[in-house]
């Protein structure tokens, strides 16, 4: 038996943590770059040239990619020759408590503070843990003297569209995802990678089976090069080809990468059935491997800076329509057209879920709202808290889908466009006609560089909500999309089938 100490896995695993919110595989950079080189449509390559930008300045600054900084799931390979122990001789501890442990530690760093995303008591207050605790963890037991880790920081965009579907056996796999991509909209943040899974005992083994396989190296420019010769590969090759004919694209603007590579893993299933699942991986896509010997806590090296090699370190001003906010009107907004591309300067309201739900409670109260809408701009965030000398922390656009419900209230008080990313479902799209005002598309998973075009914030209501109280922005050249105008013509090429966000 060896002795592998439980403080050295929490110390690796929190390690691990840090490492993966900055620091994209270098795989899937050299990926987008590809993707990037390769795309004809000019939104499509804007927001991954702003994807690409974003890795750098993130990995140099050791903040995070994205806002949404995951949620912790945590792999674990047991070697049953292994006998886990404490240093101070004491009693051990389940590896649930020692992986919550590490999860807490990791994201109250105060050196890089991640935001805490997850709620106790779900059916109840919906009480925030405050440290991301607890974490997924998943055990199996294997051969040897080692344990073999892989953890990742699962944003809630991706694992939001996971699909499972119980298929017969003459059914076609590949008619089911092609069906489903679409319905998945844009709020998983493309390109990224898409995880299958195939067969299994139950859905949880499928599901498994699709996010596992996330979570091995992008490697399908080899794989179309050599061939496929086993039926997965030949899946994955399949997939790949025809998810990017669908010409969703970056951000779901359009364009020629949809998917950077599709993974497909299975496992034996009831004879009767065919279970399929369906988890995307997205632009903030973080995950690390490394294995404990007994000779103490892994050790992360800083990936090879190659892959970041001509990659600016900040993003040149593109090409656009500047935006005063301070003197903008509504026959400003009403001549703005789809696909425009526009520079916003001046003060910028925020709000998301939690914001938007008081502010409905107060109105059907007949209170008085603790901010003005009229003729401001709205962009749905709730950024990383601050460090250092930042004016604010990473603070990338939510999915927009889900303030669905409260726009046409809003623009009802006078507000004239709103900021998000992804798709509008089309009684919002039919708000924004009726309002004549319009939608505006920032880059998911750019939070990094979005933070960097704020260089101002106060909050101005709702304190106590946090990360999801109303700040006002000050904004300088801060590029968005206008992805639905005043006309309701939307830029982005479908609408969602169903609208889970």
């Amino acid at each position: 038996m060896k002795t592998l100490y439980v403080e050295d896995l929490a110390a690796s695993v929190a390690a691990a943590l840090q490492q993966v919110s900055h620091t994209h595989p270098a795989d899937f950079v050299a990926a987008l770059r590809r993707a990037r080189d390769r795309e004809t449509q000019p939104a499509a390559r804007g927001a991954l040239e702003q994807l690409l930008v974003n890795s750098r300045m993130s990995r140099e600054a050791r903040r995070p990619v994205c806002q949404d900084t995951g949620i912790a799931n945590v792999y674990l390979k047991l070697g049953v020759e292994v006998r886990l122990a404490t240093k101070s001789g004491g009693a051990v501890p389940g590896l649930q408590d020692v992986i919550d442990d590490a999860v807490g530690r990791a994201y109250t760093d105060p050196a890089n503070p991640l935001r805490a995303t997850v709620v106790a008591d779900p059916l109840g207050r919906r009480r925030n843990t405050r440290n991301n605790a607890p974490g997924l963890v998943h055990v199996e037991l294997v051969a040897g003297d080692a344990i073999e880790v892989v953890v990742a920081a699962k944003g809630g965009g991706g694992d939001v569209k996971a699909r499972y579907k119980v298929l017969t056996p003459s059914d076609s796999i590949v008619d089911w995802i092609l069906n489903e991509i679409p319905t998945l909209g844009a709020g998983w943040c493309p390109p990224g990678v898409i995880g299958i899974g195939v067969g299994g005992a139950g859905p949880d083994e499928t599901m498994r089976l699709a996010k596992e396989a996330l979570y091995t190296p992008i490697d399908i420019e080899s794989l179309l090069a050599k061939g496929a010769e086993t039926p997965e590969e030949s899946l994955r090759v399949e997939l790949y080809q025809r998810i990017n004919d669908l010409k969703i694209g970056a951000q779901g603007l359009g364009g020629d990468t949809t998917v950077l590579d599709v993974k497909v893993a299975s496992a034996p299933c009831h004879a009767a059935m065919l279970p399929v699942a369906l988890i995307p991986n997205c632009a903030a896509t973080r995950f690390v491997r490394f294995s404990l010997d007994g000779t103490g806590p892994a050790r992360f090296e800083a990936e090879d800076g190659a892959a970041w090699d001509d990659i600016p370190d900040q993003l040149s001003v593109p090409d656009g329509i500047r935006v005063d906010l301070r003197s903008l009107a509504k026959g400003d907004v009403a001549g703005w057209r789809r696909g425009q591309t526009l520079l916003l300067n001046g003060a910028l309201l925020t709000a998301r879920d939690a914001a938007h739900k008081r502010l409905h409670q107060m109105l059907e109260r007949g209170d008085p709202l603790p901010v003005d809408l009229r003729d401001r701009v709205l962009f749905y965030v709730g950024p990383v808290d601050a460090v250092r000398d930042e004016v604010i922390g990473p603070a990338g656009p939510t999915t927009s889908a889900r303030m669905d419900g409260y726009l046409d209230e809003m623009m009802g008080l006078g507000l004239l466009a709103t900021v998000g990313k992804a798709e509008r479902t089309q009684p919002a799209v039919d708000a924004i006609r009726r309002h004549r005002g319009a939608y505006l598309v920032a880059v998911g998973g750019a939070a990094y560089l979005a933070s960097r075009c704020i260089v101002a914030s106060r909050v101005v209501a709702f304190e106590d909500l946090g990360m999801e109280a109303i700040y006002e922005f000050e904004v300088r050249d801060f590029p968005v999309t206008v992805g639905v105008d005043a006309t309701g013509a939307s830029l982005h090429r479908y609408i969602p089938i169903r609208s889970e966000y």
